[in-house]
């Protein structure tokens, strides 16, 4: 069921990379809840009442705090252990896209404790679709690409974990303004971790495991322009399949994994969600009972269309 290959991939350089390539995988749609931790402490908002010194002191939303008079923040419980131990003003390490400052203020107190008057977050939370599942090594694929943090890339993931989740709502989608998924979380113990955040999808293991049956992986010279399915969750209860149609295939190597542009043709789906909207990315994508990939983008002018990865991307990913 598995075979170790050594291969090369030619971007700006030759780098040789081990990975395992699966012969049979579980497509699983499932809705999943996401908690992904970073290493970076960054400030949200400001507290309306409590805000007043650290905004006069040139701090902005999206600034990283690394650290409190020198010495530095690997969370933001240290954070806050830092700041009773100190009085008077601190001094405040910060990055700001490119730049290192640091900056003074006066902490407030809030029920006897020193505080900033910001709120901090350290990660991110959301929900998502699970692409594949291996049985036998109980790895997991989602989302079918990475998790972003806006102008800094992809987000710098320390650890993660996954939820069972559900569909509470859907926002159809529409010309010039895409549709969501409104998810929640159903119950607060994870049933899997994140390991790995890569342009290609978030991987990790889960002892829980996906319900589904194992089908082949579909090969590059497999695929072909024509009808498909895609396994999603738009509602409560489990994925249901739907059909597309794949419009145009492009390289398999093409640097933003938007390898082949596909088309919801069916009905019921239409209906429903206007096409492709937030929340569905990851849900598999099958030709001729293959899984060949994973729905990644919407087109934001067309929700009735939109982009997928290929499938061996996603596994020389994971590798």
């Amino acid at each position: 069921m598995k075979r170790r290959i050594a291969i090369f991939i030619l971007f700006l350089w030759m780098l040789p990379v081990s990975a395992w390539a699966a012969d049979y995988l579980v497509p699983v749609g499932s809705l999943v809840g996401l908690q992904l931790r970073t290493d970076s402490i960054t400030v949200a908002a400001f507290d309306d009442a409590l805000g007043t010194a650290a905004r006069e002191a040139g701090l902005k939303i999206g600034d990283r705090i690394t650290a409190v008079n020198g010495t530095p923040a690997q969370s933001i419980e240290d954070m806050k252990a830092m700041l009773q131990k100190t009085d008077g003003p601190v001094q405040l390490s910060v990055t700001r896209g490119s730049r290192n400052l640091t900056l003074r203020l006066t902490p407030g107190q809030e029920d006897g404790q020193r505080v900033l008057g910001v709120y901090l977050r350290q990660g991110i939370s959301g929900i998502g679709t699970v692409t594949w599942y291996d049985p036998e090594t109980r790895q997991f694929a989602a989302l079918g690409h990475g998790v972003s943090t806006g102008k800094e890339g992809l987000l710098r993931l320390v650890s993660g974990d996954i939820f069972p989740a559900e569909v509470y709502s859907v926002r159809k989608g529409a010309a010039g303004n895409p549709g969501l998924l409104k998810g929640q979380t159903l119950s607060p113990i994870p049933i899997g971790t994140v390991s790995a955040n890569t342009p290609q999808g978030i991987f990790g293991s889960t002892a829980a495991g996906f319900s589904g049956s194992p089908v082949p992986v579909g090969d590059w010279d497999s695929l072909h322009t024509g009808p498909a399915t895609i396994l999603a969750t738009v509602a409560q209860g489990p994925p249901r399949e739907y059909s597309v149609e794949i419009l145009k295939l492009y390289p398999k190597d093409r640097t933003t994994y938007r390898n082949f542009l596909l088309k919801v043709t069916d009905p019921e789906l239409l209906n429903t969600t206007g096409g492709i909207v937030q929340g569905m990315s990851g849900s598999p994508i099958l030709q001729d009972g293959k899984l060949i990939g994973a729905v990644t983008h919407v087109l934001v002018n067309d929700p009735t269309s939109g982009y997928g990865i290929f499938i061996e991307n996603m596994l020389e990913a994971a590798g």
